[in-house]
């Protein structure tokens, strides 16, 4: 069956797969020991099963997406949009009360399952940005002071109704991946450095006036008034102050450095560990990993996603596709800012955010939206021929 499936058209990038496939295997085994040590009241098997059912869920929407080439995502990328922007739309009417008093978050939620329509927006956007900058640059193969413009003011146009529509969610941590995506594509898409530099300059003064806000007592005032809450102030103390208060605001993160550093060297063994880690089936999963295989074990997971992101790289460089360049471009930021993210807040690099490590961390939502990404870089492979935009202005 997998043969007649994949026997029609190009070739499948194995080493993506294999890659993918230890990630998973990681995950489930970290999963199995955050459940058997930290987690109570949860049936260990079954939130591993369940677990491996997302895999096998993301696999079918990978062997989806690969049979898709440049022009047909072309063609359905603004419906695919408009169907993310409606599910975020309507997850602010009909998001899961209970789950929003236990976590804070807006999701769906049916039965025991969740979903976070931010996880699909994820790829939708890339996709979409993808197009419009390609289309952009179709239409101006010259770039001047006028048309790089344009390409910033739609890049603008397009990114702000998504971002508005997080931070609606009280979601910071996702809006930070929305924006992380944001600027890698802003990046490779022609812009002249004559406006990037000052965009970089603005950037950077921005993150500097934010740090100087949350930790200013006036600072904050303002923030609360526009949406800023105290559960956000105190990750923020943890962060400066891990040791300050680890009975409260600062327990999950100190006691995630203190699991990662009893790791030492070669880790204490599958399955053993002497720290508890409160949500460490998910936001805190690294420091399974650190505890149990040490920094042996920490850096091989960090090489595993390095060839991962190369392979991308490699795929886009082979199949010489200026659209699919875009698309590799947003799931490359979209994976390097969660990887970032994620290992940065549990060894106190960075404050706590509720980004989950790709394919490691417990979730179907995330899982399948990182499953998404790779399918659309299978995609490039599966097809494999160049696609020149200039040939195909009639599905515009």
């Amino acid at each position: 069956m997998i043969k007649r499936f994949f026997a029609h058209e190009g070739e499948v990038d194995w080493s993506i797969i294999f890659v993918v496939m230890m990630l998973a295997l990681i995950g489930l085994a970290s999963l199995y020991v955050a459940g058997t040590h930290d987690t109570v009241g949860v049936n260990v098997t079954r939130m591993v099963i369940m677990q491996a059912a997302y895999y096998f869920a993301g696999i079918v929407v990978v062997m989806i997406i690969m049979r898709f080439d440049s022009e047909q995502l072309w063609r359905v990328a603004p419906y695919i949009f408009g169907f993310g922007v409606f599910l975020m739309l309507a997850v602010l009417v009909f998001y899961s009360r209970a789950y929003y008093a236990r976590t804070g978050g807006m999701w769906f939620a049916f039965g025991p399952l969740t979903f976070q329509p931010a996880e699909f927006m994820k790829p939708a956007f890339i996709v979409m940005l993808a197009r419009a900058i390609s289309q952009h640059n179709l239409n101006n193969p010259v770039h001047d002071w006028r048309s790089d413009k344009m390409l910033l003011l739609k890049i603008i146009a397009w990114s702000a109704p998504v971002v508005v529509l997080v931070l609606a969610q009280h979601d910071f941590g996702t809006m930070m991946v929305f924006l992380a995506i944001v600027f890698g594509m802003t990046l490779v898409s022609g812009l002249s450095w004559k406006i990037l530099g000052p965009i970089m300059g603005v950037a950077g003064a921005l993150g500097t006036t934010a740090i100087l806000f949350v930790t200013q007592t006036w600072g904050r005032h303002i923030l609360e008034k526009v949406g800023f809450e105290a559960y956000q102030f105190a990750r923020v103390d943890a962060w400066l102050k891990p040791s300050g208060d680890t009975s409260n605001s600062a327990y999950q993160l100190w006691q995630s450095m203190k699991a990662i550093g009893s790791g030492g060297l070669s880790g204490t063994g599958f399955n053993v560990s002497h720290v508890a880690v409160p949500v460490r089936e998910s936001d805190m999963i690294f420091s399974v990993i650190g505890e149990n295989f040490g920094f042996v074990g920490s850096i091989l997971l960090l090489i595993l996603y390095f060839l991962l992101i190369y392979q991308i790289f490699q795929v886009v460089y082979d199949t010489s596709n200026q659209f699919y360049a875009y698309i590799a471009a947003g799931v490359v930021m979209m994976l390097l800012f969660h990887i970032f993210e994620n290992i940065g807040m549990n060894i106190g690099l960075v404050p706590l955010t509720g980004i989950p490590l790709p394919f490691i961390s417990q979730g179907g939502s995330a899982l399948v939206g990182n499953m998404i990404g790779i399918g659309l870089i299978m995609s490039m492979r599966f097809h494999n021929r160049s696609f020149s935009l200039s040939e195909r202005q009639g599905f515009s």
